[in-house]
């Protein structure tokens, strides 16, 4: 491994002259666009095309902070013996001259895979690599890999562990310049495929389910410009953290929604008590639903009489029924083939009339099936259901649930869901997020709903079973990238095991891939959370940290000081380059704050991006902060059922130092680790 001198080096000064130059060529590509009239063949086409100039010059802004080139890789045709034949500069998007040639190559295009894949054993064609260091959007270094020289040892490269380690405050950012090949596998796989990540902290499980979504977009965009890409998080702070990687990437129309916004159509004012919100998020509910949804279809006790002219047609109890057998036999959601019952009834009164000579079409077909009498009987024997109500019934009116949940739930579960009190109507029901779920896997039994082209679903250990299918049933006939930890589980309905989760899904036949190497946690973090894997996941192994910093741990009994004990652990770490993240119990963080305006610490809440955070324990999942202060680790511990995971998860926040300050004993699992 080679490193390029400063800037006098005059490798780098034509370096940085190709910068300047695409640069400038990017800049005349959106000037390009912005030029271009949209003239569609009505308003309406008119629009769209407006609306996707807009896109398109949204996506060519250049953002002046960082190059638009991080790699370079110099290839040589492997049918012949010449040493070099093309050179590419790999970057966040295309960028083109003025005669169409390459400036820059899109890192999603398959060309780049060599920049990620290319090894010694297997160098794909690849002479050169190189990497460039940089600062302020300026290149400040590059650094060669010579991938045939056979008597170069392999050696970790400076700038792709600057990068990772580098400070950072604000929203995550994209991992372009340092995705690994373990890590390219996922982002590479086909849209086609679902992909389930299992990635302890800091092995970039996110960033991985993130650049997938912008790999699948550049590589399917016909086909996803129709059914779109839908990225699911576990809080509005989480969404807010990552919400700035796939518009850096080039990619400004995916939808970024929690669950809870993906399902709540009901107004949510109750909270379940969580041996509650776990039986309404047990699989089994959706059964019930089934159950009760069904219960509405009734068996046929009367011919059907249709007059159409002078004579008056009959289709027979036992003629509806076998119509009604087939359709019920195809599986498909309850009003959908309810629709299709009028149909069916019609046709058989068709069969009459042409027995008895008579002309019919289609068009006598479907006026049959409007008529009266025939709507009249589809009501009677099918009538319409409301999924609102159906749920607001199973969980007001002990009856319908008794009859629904028979052999289902036992009388003591059934008794646990039951409402306080029976709601007047779907306003003034207490309505918890539980019940939401419950309201939506109502819908899609009642009538299906297409979903999107792909979904990504991160944190997903810690959704309920009917959590899982409701995020199914977005990604019906479609794929989904799932991302999580199951030792990060934190809520009482957290999932066992990845097999179970996908089953839920609906995507039994995903392929599990597990990353081990930690790039973001360092090892003195690692070491000390691990402690707590044998109790709370011992199936689960730690990550194995590859930075060559292995970061700070420090640990402080406060005594009677916690208060004076924080503010100097807070401080000292603004001492330090890099954000701060002062993670505390719920009920502690107004403490922690009062405690921190006191000092004269300047601080914000999840909503911003101040330099130092003060973050409940409950939100913390999926962040990360150069320096992290926990404070009373046994409050955090006693605060729900889960607190030992929830611990886990706030210690692996840090990046580069973690400073644990206490005055109760810390968990016996860490006692040992001081």
């Amino acid at each position: 491994m080679s490193t390029g001198a400063p800037s006098s080096d005059a490798v780098l000064g034509a370096e940085r002259e190709h910068l300047r130059r695409s640069r400038a060529d990017l800049r005349a590509m959106r000037e390009h666009t912005l030029a271009l009239q949209a003239q569609g063949g009505n308003q309406v086409s008119t629009e769209y095309l407006k609306a996707a100039l807009y896109r398109r010059a949204k996506a060519l802004e250049d953002d002046p902070s960082v190059p638009l080139f991080f790699g370079r890789i110099d290839t040589v045709d492997a049918s012949t013996d010449e040493r070099a034949s093309d050179t590419f500069y790999v970057g966040r998007r295309h960028v083109m001259d003025s005669n169409g040639d390459p400036m820059v190559i899109d890192w999603r295009a398959d060309v780049a895979r060599a920049f990620y894949r290319a090894t010694r054993r297997d160098p794909l064609g690849v002479v050169l690599r190189r990497r460039y260091g940089f600062a302020d959007g300026e290149l400040t270094s590059y650094e060669d890999e010579h991938l045939l020289d056979v008597d170069e040892a392999d050696v970790t490269s400076r700038i792709v562990t600057e990068e990772i380690e580098r400070p950072r405050v604000g929203p995550m950012r994209d991992i372009v310049a340092t995705i690994q090949p373990e890590q390219d596998e996922v982002v590479r796989t086909e849209l086609d495929r679902t992909v389930c990540v299992q990635g302890a902290p800091g092995t970039g499980k996110t960033a991985v389910g993130l650049h997938r979504a912008a790999y699948l977009l550049h590589t399917y965009r016909d086909r996803l410009s129709r059914t779109g890409v839908l990225v699911i998080g576990p809080n509005q702070a989480f969404l807010h953290y990552i919400a700035q990687v796939l518009p850096t990437l080039g990619e400004v129309d995916v939808r970024q929604v929690t669950v809870a916004e993906l399902v709540e159509t009901v107004p949510v004012r109750a909270v379940d008590p969580p041996e509650v919100a776990a039986l309404k998020g047990d699989a089994r509910m959706a059964e019930v639903i089934s159950n009760a949804i069904w219960a509405h279809l009734r068996e046929p006790d009367e011919t059907l009489y249709v007059p159409r002219g002078a004579r008056r047609w009959r289709v027979p109890v036992h003629e509806v029924n076998e119509a009604v057998e087939l359709l019920r036999a195809r599986g498909n959601a309850y009003a959908t083939t309810r629709a299709l019952l009028a149909q069916r009834l019609a046709h058989r009164v068709l069969l009459r009339m042409e027995a008895a000579g008579e002309i019919t079409d289609d068009r006598v077909q479907n006026a049959i099936a409007r008529s009266k009498p025939v709507k009249a009987y589809v009501d009677a024997i099918w009538p319409a259901v409301d999924p609102v109500r159906i749920v607001m019934r199973l969980l007001g009116e002990p009856d319908v649930l008794a009859r629904a949940a028979e052999g289902v739930l036992t009388p003591d579960e059934q008794e646990l869901l039951r409402w306080a009190r029976p709601a007047r109507g779907p306003k003034s029901a207490r309505w918890s997020h539980a019940d939401a779920v419950l309201v939506d896997e109502a819908r899609a039994a009642v009538e299906r709903r297409p979903g999107v082209g792909h979904v990504v679903l991160d944190e997903a250990q810690d959704l309920s079973p009917m959590e899982l299918r409701a995020v199914g049933r977005r990604a019906a006939g479609a794929s989904l990238t799932v991302l999580g930890d199951i030792a990060q589980g934190t809520t009482p309905w957290a999932t066992p095991s990845w097999p179970e989760a996908l089953r839920h899904l609906g995507q039994q036949d995903a392929h599990l891939e597990v990353l081990r190497r930690g790039y973001r946690v360092p090892a003195a973090v690692v070491e000390f959370a691990s402690a707590l894997l044998p109790t709370i996941a011992p199936g689960i192994a730690p990550p194995e940290p590859v930075r060559s910093n292995r970061g700070e741990l420090e640990i402080v009994d406060a005594g009677d000081a916690l208060p004076k004990a924080v503010v100097a652990g807070v401080a000292a770490a603004t001492d330090r380059l890099g954000s701060v993240g002062v993670i505390a119990a719920d009920d502690h963080v107004a403490d922690v704050a009062a405690w921190l305006t006191a000092a004269g610490i300047d601080f914000g809440d999840l909503a911003d991006d101040a330099r130092v955070t003060v973050v409940p324990a409950t939100l913390a999942k999926g962040l990360e902060y150069d320096h992290v202060v926990v404070v009373e680790p046994a409050r955090i511990v006693a605060a729900e059922s889960s607190g030992l995971r929830r611990l886990y998860v706030v210690l692996t926040r840090a990046v580069s130092s973690l400073t644990i300050v206490h005055s109760e004993p810390l968990p016996s699992e860490l006692a040992a680790e001081r």
